[in-house]
């Protein structure tokens, strides 16, 4: 479990695509602090575990992962390559504190980036959420946008679904958030609780 609160900004050095599978590489410092084998980290919301780590010369790591073929087409993971960098954390223990929500690092769907408008302490993002989604996300409400814990400022479901997020200079600094673009894809994850609520209710009835 994650709580969306990213620690640290890594680098895609590698990927090797395999029929059904693929080895990344990924270039980090802080998150690999106390981390072993089997672990678990959120790369832009997806929980992958940790097969290897290997230090460099530059006093950081590169640690790898195998992703599966249905992570890469669920996921943006698919389209991302070598240079690219990604959101990252590490699972939490039962000591760390819950800054964000919920996160399970299992991504729901992918969004699109619609328009970015700078305001004068933060920046509204504008993202298009696949319409089997959209039911889950309320104004207020927490979702998680690659790996980043984030509050809904405004949505609308008409003519195409979309929300809004506002994101705050350290979120626009320290993730990658600040980097994407209109026309970029995101992985989205949305509150668990709704969907548990969804199939209890629909079972009673």
């Amino acid at each position: 479990m994650f709580t969306g609160i990213v620690e640290e900004v890594g680098t895609l050095v590698a990927r090797k695509d395999a029929a059904d599978s693929a080895v990344l590489s990924i270039r980090a410092r802080r998150v690999l602090e106390g981390v072993a084998q089997g672990d678990s980290i959120s790369v832009n919301g997806v929980c992958l575990t940790v097969t290897g780590v290997e230090p460099d010369d530059a006093g950081t790591a590169v640690w790898s992962t195998d992703v599966m073929a249905e992570t890469l087409r669920r996921s943006s993971l698919g389209s991302t390559g070598s240079g690219d960098r990604v959101n990252l954390e590490r699972a939490v223990t039962a000591t760390t504190r819950l800054g964000g929500h919920i996160v399970q690092g299992h991504v729901d769907g992918v969004g699109t980036v619609v328009s970015r408008t700078p305001g004068q302490q933060w920046e509204v993002v504008r993202i298009a959420v696949p319409a089997d989604l959209a039911r889950y996300v309320v104004e207020k409400g927490s979702i998680t946008v690659d790996g980043v814990s984030l509050t809904v400022s405004a949505l609308a479901d008409h003519p195409e679904p979309w929300f809004e997020v506002s994101l705050i200079p350290t979120t626009l600094r320290e993730t990658t958030l600040g980097e994407r673009a209109p026309g970029d894809l995101v992985n989205l994850e949305v509150d668990v609780i709704a969907k548990y609520v969804e199939r209890l209710l629909g079972a009673r009835r």
